[in-house]
């Protein structure tokens, strides 16, 4: 503004001096003009004069009401400039005391984000012990055990029972001694390894060892007791669906005909809680390879199918026609305990084939677990009939189902769980045989059904009471061709006059094997160093033999010494086990 107005000045400054210089020019030149103009010359430059003096009067004086303008101009602006300052001065104090009270209450909180991140810490934290690895959660399991069992007879057995061998009076000297031993070998190893390769695929592995393995008389029968034990050892896959899920189960589990407490997904199997390793008859289990593919709808209804390894068990006893033999075994082979030894494997050319459909519902607060299942099996063996060789092979299997029911919710829960059919025997905790041979050699699969009833009381939460009754039973065969060619289970020219004298004969087969037994767990610690559990089991078993006679011949009272010889046992279990994860 100040730099304008300098110039205006300049400007009417340069326009007086120029005007003059013009006067004094005209004057000059007056001097050397006549004289009769001098007047008339001097007029003009008068009027000129003025006339300049008047435009440039006229002129300045515009310049100076537009320099006065611009002056008031200028004060305006500075005052404006001035209002804005005094603004900007008033919002600088006032973030000035905003950021104080702010620094104040981050000061505040620093202080507090230890506790926070403490407990934000400790709630992201695993609830069990885990290994995280390459991305894979390594969680281990299984316990130490002392444990003990005293029985009434002598099994000559470790921790499980062998509820087909009961001793019968005239076993010598079993029959006559009792038996108590401590033991370890039931404690445990287990790993289980989880992977998560997308929203929709899971990867699972896990392992499951103990040490009660037999060495040479290991077999595939049930539990596949090769050293050192292995329980379970599988892989799974799941892939989430939208109708729910699909998995894959391949290696050693738990039987698909064994009753699980919800879905059909392995480590959810029903197993009695008892101490005995060989738990109670009329439980349907094994344990053995497998390759299992099953569905879950909306996690509500499951159905699955598994083929799995078989293994016959086989009741030989009997009279054959003359000229007939049979093959039903092989002695071990590579890998398995050697030639020579009590150990064979049966003859099998095709697995066993398993069909499951299981149901989870809930009613006015009650979860219910349903299951129905089938088995199919085929028996295999070469006969010898007079030098005239050829193979048998029969179909067998059954059906079975089981139930688990929240009887009180929290309190008590009740399960069943039973199977028949022909050539079962293998899936029943008695261990009975699966088939016989008629008198010609052929395969006589043995009718059969196993039950097991069961119910377990939750007394606070450190006690657990538990109740089981089961029976595995075989029907007579009886095959007869004359009174010294017969087979099959339970044929009437079998020799029981010895049953109930020490070291007498006693030859008939199992007819059928009961069970009651009881017990409790109690855990009097549970905590972040794991759980210390220690409990006692009862059990009374009862095994029966079919009617013999007391020698070869016309089956007659007269001949019957002993219609129906028992073998009774009472066992008492105890155990001390420590869970470190």
């Amino acid at each position: 503004m100040l730099s304008r107005s300098s110039l205006l000045a300049g400007a009417a400054f340069a326009m007086l001096f120029a005007a003059g210089a013009h006067a004094e020019a005209a004057a000059d030149g007056a001097k050397n003009a006549p004289a009769k103009r001098h007047h008339k010359a001097t007029r003009h430059v008068e009027r000129v004069v003025q006339d300049n003096t008047a435009a440039m009067e006229s002129e300045m004086a515009a310049m100076r009401e537009q320099l006065d303008q611009l002056k008031a101009q200028q004060q305006q602006q500075t005052a404006q400039d001035q209002a804005q300052m005094d603004q900007m001065r008033g919002q600088l104090a006032q973030a000035q005391a905003t950021a104080q009270a702010a620094q104040e209450q981050l000061n505040t909180q620093i202080q507090t984000i230890p506790g926070v991140v403490n407990k934000a810490v400790a709630a992201a934290a695993p609830k069990t012990d885990k290994i995280y690895y390459k991305g894979v959660t390594i969680t281990p399991g299984g316990f130490t055990a002392i444990e003990s069992v005293f029985r009434g007879h002598n099994e000559g057995a470790d921790i499980g029972s062998s509820f087909s061998a009961l001793p019968l009076p005239s076993t010598n000297p079993a029959a006559r001694t009792g038996e108590y031993r401590l033991s370890a070998r039931q404690s445990r190893v287990s790993l289980l390894a989880e992977g998560r390769v997308n929203q929709n695929v899971d990867l699972m592995a896990y392992v499951e060892s103990d040490f009660l393995g037999a060495a040479l008389t290991a077999n595939s029968n049930e539990s596949n007791s090769y050293q050192p034990r292995l329980r379970v050892f599988y892989s799974q896959i799941q892939w989430t669906q939208p109708f729910g899920m699909i998995e894959f189960v391949g290696g050693q589990s738990w039987s698909l005909a064994t009753l699980y407490s919800k879905g059909l997904s392995p480590r959810n199997e029903q197993v009695p809680l008892t101490i005995d390793a060989q738990y109670v008859p009329g439980f349907t289990w094994t344990r053995q390879p497998q390759m299992r593919l099953s569905a879950d709808f909306d996690n509500h209804l499951w159905f699955g199918f598994s083929v799995e390894n078989p293994q016959t068990t086989f009741y030989t006893t009997g009279k054959y026609l003359p000229g007939v033999s049979i093959v039903n075994t092989i002695p071990g082979g590579a890998e398995f305990p050697a030639s020579g030894t009590t150990y064979a494997l049966s003859l099998n050319k095709q697995p066993d084939f398993i069909g499951k459909v299981a149901l989870d519902e809930s009613f006015v607060g009650h979860n219910i677990h349903l299951e129905g299942f089938g088995i199919y099996r085929q028996f295999y063996s070469r006969i010898n009939d007079a030098g005239a060789y050829h193979n048998d092979a029969v179909a067998g299997g059954g059906v079975g189902g089981g139930a688990i029911v929240n009887a009180i919710p929290h309190i008590l829960d009740l399960q069943v769980n039973g199977l028949v059919g022909r050539g079962i025997g293998r899936y029943g905790s008695g261990q009975l045989a699966d088939v016989s041979f008629g008198p010609d050699g052929t395969i006589k699969p043995v009718q059969e059904f196993m039950i097991l009833t069961g119910g377990t009381a939750h007394i606070g939460k450190s006690l657990d009471w538990y109740v089981y009754a089961g029976e595995e039973k075989e029907s007579r065969q009886n095959i007869v061709f004359s009174p010294t060619v017969y087979n099959g289970v339970g044929a009437v020219y079998l020799n029981n006059s010895g049953c109930e004298v020490e070291g007498g004969t006693c030859g008939n087969s199992t007819n059928y094997i009961d069970q009651v037994t009881t017990g409790f767990w109690q855990r009097p610690y549970v905590g972040k160093f794991g759980r210390v559990q220690w409990g006692i089991q009862y059990s009374y078993s009862e095994r029966h033999l079919f009617p013999g006679y007391g020698a070869a011949g016309a089956p007659t009272p007269a001949t019957n010494y002993n219609p129906a010889p028992i073998a009774r046992e009472n066992m008492i279990f105890t155990s001390i086990r420590y869970y470190p994860f």
